[in-house]
């Protein structure tokens, strides 16, 4: 009864957690500033890990190395670890090394969906005056203005945040047809 709940939580946190660290990457590679709160506070929750792997992995340009191993890490022993909570042993395989890449792939999908979606309702709300917006707009707008140019705005309204979601849940979809019975569990 409690296997659920348990699976749940260590689900959600490994995920929160590689998010954060996937969301310093892509702040690293979008040149996001660093002195923004949002960014400073990115950084504050992933540094007591990452701080000592980057003394030992050197970054690669401007890819944090160090960050992208341990969210790999973590996306390796995901899969492992939920089937010993529900099955109560312990099984390692080699394939759990393409899940764990898998596992990577649909979390850096959710992180862009989820930075898309606080974009548009921010855009609503604080109409670019806080801090997120700017770090959410350099994140987010590489993805943007190539939609942007094949469809402009009407009538005022951006399409583009829409038609990256619907591109996002294809995908989904995709690794659903692809990974049936794998990619639900990750």
């Amino acid at each position: 009864m409690l296997t659920l709940t348990l699976t749940f939580l260590v689900k959600t946190l490994i995920d929160l957690y590689m998010m954060v660290l996937l969301l310093c990457i892509w702040m690293q590679l979008a040149h996001s500033d660093f002195y923004n709160p949002f960014t400073q506070f990115i950084v504050t929750i992933t540094d007591p890990v990452i701080g000592p792997l980057r003394r030992i992995m050197p970054t690669l340009g401007t890819l944090d190395s160090a960050s992208l191993l341990l969210g790999c890490m973590l996306a390796i022993i995901k899969f492992p670890l939920l089937i010993m909570i529900e099955m109560r042993c312990l099984i390692l395989e080699p394939i759990y090394l393409l899940v764990g890449l898998l596992a990577l792939l649909k979390t850096a999908g959710e992180l862009v969906f989820w930075v898309l979606i606080i974009r548009s309702l921010l855009s609503w709300i604080t109409q670019g005056h806080s801090p997120i917006d700017v770090v959410l707009y350099q994140l987010s707008e590489p993805l943007m203005y190539p939609i942007r140019r094949v469809l402009p705005a009407i009538g005022g309204i951006d399409f583009s945040a829409m038609v990256l979601i619907l591109i996002l849940y294809t995908l989904n979809y995709l690794g659903m047809d692809l990974f049936p019975g794998i990619w639900y569990r990750l």
